[in-house]
């Protein structure tokens, strides 16, 4: 990838590379290939969407039935049970854990949350994520993190505008909002007990969460 001429150049086997500008050819989809081992009782997700079975990307599932021919079985969390050939559709993968992005209109019971304030792009960790994350558990959330000290400012960092409108829907969720830090439109999420998930804060393993 060449980022000063916003170049990709893609291998194609034993064919020649192309190289061509993102910009100009639109409706490519890069991955990359990697193996999994799948069992009945997996939990997976779609990392491309499947039009003709009407699955969405990221959709969750889970693996009824699989053959050593890559035959599977798979009930949707919506309800829905579809069979796909893995040749045909080779975009699964283990659904376990997803993104906060991936995880947003989903909901748990209990869900772990992992904020790496180290190895991560500032530009993730966010006000926005913290949010998004720990609403999706209805009973429990628990946050693991390498830094406890500086999460809490992590995740105060705000990027994106809020309407007046907006902010009433977050307040209504349960979710308030401490502007001691407005001077720099910072904000820390505050969790109400009563009306949203628990937030556990604890050391175990080495792993602050």
């Amino acid at each position: 990838m060449d980022s000063d001429q916003n170049l990709l150049t893609v291998q194609r086997g034993d064919c020649d590379d192309i190289i061509y500008d993102p910009r100009r050819l639109q409706g490519v989809n890069v991955y990359r290939e990697e193996e999994r081992e799948f069992s009945a009782g997996d939990r997976i997700q779609f990392t491309a969407p499947y039009k003709d079975e009407h699955i969405a990307n990221r959709q969750l599932g889970t693996i009824k039935q699989i053959d050593a021919d890559g035959n599977l079985q798979i009930r949707l969390d919506s309800g829905r049970t579809v069979d796909l050939k893995l040749q045909k559709h080779p975009h699964p993968d283990y659904g376990y854990v997803v993104t906060s992005h991936s995880g947003q209109g989903t909901t748990a019971d209990r869900v772990l949350v992992h904020v790496d304030t180290g190895n991560t792009h500032e530009r993730l960790i966010n006000s926005r994520l913290a949010y998004v994350a720990v609403s999706r558990g209805r009973y429990d959330a628990q946050i693991y993190t390498n830094d406890a000290t500086s999460l809490g400012d992590e995740l105060s960092r705000e990027v994106s505008h809020t309407a007046a409108l907006e902010w009433n829907r977050i307040e209504a969720a349960g979710v308030g909002i401490d502007h001691s830090n407005a001077d720099n439109e910072s904000y820390v999420l505050a969790i109400d007990a009563e009306r949203a998930p628990k937030v556990h804060a604890a050391h175990d393993n080495g792993m602050e969460r």
